[in-house]
């Protein structure tokens, strides 16, 4: 009884150390806390930037589906049909830089001159929306390629800090190890959690901008042939096919009306 009551006191004796995120970044310091916040920052700009780019996809899908598909082709002149697309879109912009280059191609009086000046207008045009669209996806790529290693850092510093405490307690047993050491991991964790999605959201996001240039590629080539054949070649709208109209029943033999 009283060999357990002396292990006992010692037990409540001895310092306990307590483990897990809070006490690490403590005892990283400053560093520590600089390294999570940039990690955190990457983090949110990254989820920005999904969240803004997916929203700004839709929307140029969405206008080719509603407006560019059906009521621009349908309008009588590409004046009238800009008009029904919305202002400041990436269609829009398109229509208007073409409608000005038609007006500049006129005064050139070398035809084929002329004719490459409408095609680099457009291509200009087509290149400015692409470039507008791919901005901020290098932000992602570099948090994918930098995070893991931000946080390798911490790891680094968190790991050295623990090496150094204790050699200076003089004591290397697994406790003492294994608790400080485990603690300087969570770094490179939460590095590896801010790349994974920066890496996912920028492969995404590249895979729809490239869909979304090929539509516009092909919406500015359809444009430009409408102004070279000054409108006599011009893309197919596919129109809702007619209701069939019911069938009437046949008439027997011998042409006698049918008894109701």
């Amino acid at each position: 009884m009283y060999i357990q009551l002396l292990t006992a006191a010692a037990a409540d004796a001895a310092p306990k150390q307590a483990f897990g995120f809070w006490e690490a970044m403590e005892q990283g310091g400053a560093i520590a806390w600089f390294i999570f916040s940039v990690l955190v920052i990457m983090s949110i700009g990254s989820f920005y930037i999904l969240i803004t780019k997916l929203l700004e996809q839709n929307k140029i899908m969405r206008q080719y589906k509603s407006q560019v598909r059906g009521a621009f082709w349908k309008a009588p002149a590409l004046k009238d049909g800009a008009t029904k697309l919305e202002k400041n879109s990436a269609w829009r912009q398109i229509v208007d830089d073409a409608l000005k280059a038609d007006e500049d191609h006129s005064k050139m009086v070398d035809s084929r001159e002329a004719h490459d000046y409408l095609h680099g207008s457009l291509q200009s045009s087509e290149d400015s929306i692409n470039a507008k669209l791919a901005g901020g996806l290098p932000f992602l790529a570099s948090v994918g390629a930098t995070a893991p290693f931000i946080g390798l850092l911490g790891t680094v510093i968190g790991i050295y800090r623990a090496l150094i405490n204790i050699g200076l307690a003089g004591s290397a047993s697994i406790d003492k190890v294994a608790g400080p050491v485990g603690e300087a991991l969570i770094m490179t964790a939460i590095g590896l959690l801010v790349a994974v999605p920066a890496v996912l959201a920028y492969n995404w996001l590249q895979s729809r901008n490239r869909r979304i240039a090929e539509l516009l590629t092909g919406f500015s080539t359809d444009v430009l042939a409408y102004i070279s054949s000054d409108g006599k070649v011009k893309p197919t709208v596919l129109a809702a096919a007619p209701k069939a109209a019911p069938a009437k029943p046949a008439a027997p033999a011998g042409g006698a009306p049918v008894k109701k």
